[in-house]
């Protein structure tokens, strides 16, 4: 806790012929970050054909897996699919090498891919035909209009004829440029449509060249007549006709797809799946170095794996490697990758340290600070007990089910159930149950604090949590400097600021007799020379000295009165369910006639409104408690520029592979 797991490096060396399982068994072990060899000596390793196979094929079944998939049987969902999702489950394999397993894919799709593809070429090709009807329909109802058979809408050996739309306002003009162009040789019929003109324009075929630039003058939008015999409305019948034969058509080849996808969908993810690791693991063959004979690789694992994982690469090259294991050098510490390590009931807050990145090597690790502090600031920015009883149910029920799938729900979850203790403790202390509705039904809640009423006491509340939040971010990063042996450092950034802060609260202290007031003095002074001295020294001109003297220090009284936010959001919290609770109150006595209609509407509006409040205000909570982490207690000794562990890891969700050791 507070600090990273301990990182070593290992160096692998070993004969080719073990390459292929001891890469598979470190991409199941997932422990392994792997990094590039730079040497003169070997030559990089590169993708075989096999592994260049596996690529290819990782792309030829998602495209299956993309068509098969809208006509397998959908999973259920909503809801419930989402709070208590179904675990999919896996199907063993046993790895006996690329090369087999190559085999296997190219066996297997030997039969599925022509069938796949013949029903999907024939639902593609049914689609486009009724389309393609669909749109000549679409043509045929607008030329029905003009009640013209269709085959006098088609041009002749001599006559060109002409369909199209053109704006209102143009359609005379364009007309009469034509006949002028073409001294008078043309014959039109015209149907006014929607602030548009449909025309049918006939002309002779030696005209044509003469009347093209004009009609694209006028902006004429050209219908391509379709290919059908009698008057549109004849010919939209017998379309419609071929339209109900082609889906019959269709819907036998999709019950073919239904069926296709029912023999061969799970079976194709299942190989893409392993096809993917394949080529994760192709692609990091970059990183290894080869002889003719030999190769080798190296990395950063957390140490208390190191036994596991030699063990099981000598049991897979039956003794025949060579591994080195050995803590980092001071050069290596900025490219170690970093892990984090907390207690299991901390652990699903290191998402919101990795949001904003991981520690360095030899920083301190936030989390278990931010674990109570993000959880009590949440809590006191939505302090009500009855919106942290609704997001207590919806976390635990969250969290029952996603347990068993470890993902980012079920950490978020698990946050949002300390969250909500808080806000419960708090809504206790507030009194806040639904804003003040036990109250205005005449039940005496006893309460510590009134946040409406008592709001400069909120308000100096916040403003000492906020005072001890950043004393407690100037401490660490103060131990972290002194741990690195930046003596100068510590002394001259985080500690005149401890000294400050310490001042700040024994003068308060001393100002309500519970200490003298020299205490705070003795430290306060301090704190101001050793903070002038920290803000001298830089080469700055004596003017730019002054002005960042000025700015540091207002920047610190800026972050400090950004905790006043505690206090903002709590008497928003309350306002918000004050405001719905009046609103039932107005309504909650209305009748018609008998009918006591207001008592309807008023747990309608009761239970809306403050399931509303109880979202928004979280929403507020959880991104300001974020804010005051990030930017004010970070800025105190946190830089988050760590690398964080990313292990050659293998993505297993239906798939499990037994390899033998």
């Amino acid at each position: 806790m507070f600090k990273p797991e301990e990182m070593v490096k290992i160096e692998v060396l070993s004969l080719n012929r073990y390459k292929d399982s001891i890469l598979t068994y470190l991409h199941e072990q997932g422990v392994l970050e792997i990094r590039e060899i730079d040497v003169n000596l070997a030559q990089k390793d590169a993708p075989n054909e096999f592994y260049r196979k596996a690529a290819s094929y990782s792309i030829s079944l998602s495209r299956l897996i993309d068509f098969l998939k809208s006509y397998r049987e959908q999973e259920t969902g909503g809801i419930k699919g989402f709070i208590f999702p179904e675990l999919r489950p896996k199907k063993k394999y046993k790895y006996r090498g690329i090369e087999n397993l190559i085999k296997e894919i190219e066996s297997f799709l030997e039969n599925a891919e022509p069938e796949i593809k013949s029903v999907e070429g024939k639902i593609s090709s049914l689609n486009t035909e009724i389309e393609r009807l669909k749109t000549e329909i679409e043509i045929l109802e607008l030329l029905s209009t003009l009640d013209i058979e269709v085959e006098y809408l088609k041009p002749t050996k001599s006559v060109e004829i002409v369909v199209g739309f053109v704006e209102r306002d143009k359609f005379l003009p364009l007309i009469e440029e034509v006949k002028k162009a073409l001294n008078d040789r043309l014959a039109y019929v015209s149907r006014d449509l929607k602030g548009k003109v449909l025309v049918v324009i006939a002309l002779l075929k030696r005209d044509y060249d003469r009347a093209n630039p004009i009609l694209a003058k006028y902006s004429l939008e050209r219908i391509e007549v379709p290919d059908v015999k009698g008057k549109p409305r004849d010919a939209i019948k017998e379309l419609q006709k071929e339209i109900a034969r082609l889906n019959k058509k269709l819907e036998a080849a999709e019950k073919e797809a239904k069926t296709l996808a029912e023999k061969y969908h799970d079976e194709l993810v299942f190989y893409q799946e392993l096809m993917e690791n394949e080529r994760e693991k192709a692609n990091m063959l970059s990183n290894l170095v080869r002889t003719n004979m030999t190769f080798a690789l190296t990395g950063w694992l957390p140490k208390k794996d190191v036994p596991r994982i030699v063990e099981g690469l000598n049991k897979i090259s039956q003794g025949k490697i060579y591994v080195n294991v050995r803590p980092p050098t001071p050069e290596e510490l900025e490219e170690i990758p970093v892990k984090l390590k907390n207690p299991k009931f901390i652990e699903p807050f290191e998402m919101l340290t990795e949001m904003f990145g991981v520690p360095k090597y030899n920083e301190l690790d936030p989390t278990p600070i931010l674990a109570f502090t993000y959880s009590f600031f949440f809590g006191f920015m939505l302090t009500d007990f009855m919106y942290g009883l609704i997001i207590a149910v919806v976390a635990t029920l969250l969290t029952m089910g996603h347990k068993k799938l470890n993902d980012g729900v079920y950490k978020f979850s698990n946050i949002l159930l300390w969250s909500a203790f808080f806000t419960i403790v708090m809504g206790i202390l507030f009194g806040s149950y639904f804003g003040d509705a036990l109250q205005r039904a005449g039940i005496n809640v006893p309460m510590l604090l009134d946040p409406m009423r008592g709001a400069l006491v909120v308000l100096g509340l916040a403003l000492a949590i906020g005072l001890l939040h950043l004393f407690i971010g100037y401490t660490l990063g103060f131990i972290v400097k002194i741990k690195n042996k930046e003596t100068a450092n510590a002394v001259l950034g985080p500690l005149p600021w401890m000294l400050i802060i310490l001042g700040v609260i024994f003068l308060a202290l001393s100002m309500a007799g519970f200490v003298s007031i020299a205490l705070g003095e003795a430290f306060l002074l301090p704190g101001i020379v050793l903070f002038v001295i920290s803000e001298i020294r830089s080469d700055l001109p004596i003017l730019m000295r002054l002005l960042m003297t000025i700015s540091d220090f207002f920047g610190f009284i800026g972050n400090w009165l950004s905790y006043a936010r505690l206090m903002a959001l709590a008497l928003a919290t309350a306002g918000i369910a004050m405001v719905v609770n009046i609103i039932v109150a107005m309504i909650w006595s209305v009748k018609i006639g008998p009918v006591p209609l207001g008592i309807a509407v008023g747990l309608v509006v009761f239970i809306g409104g403050h399931i509303f409040s109880t979202a928004i205000n979280a929403l507020g909570a959880f991104v300001h408690a974020l804010r005051l982490h990030y930017v004010e207690f970070f800025g105190t000794f946190y830089s988050g520029e760590g690398k964080r562990f990313e292990p050659f890891k293998a993505k297993r969700e239906v798939s499990e592979l037994e390899l033998e050791i």
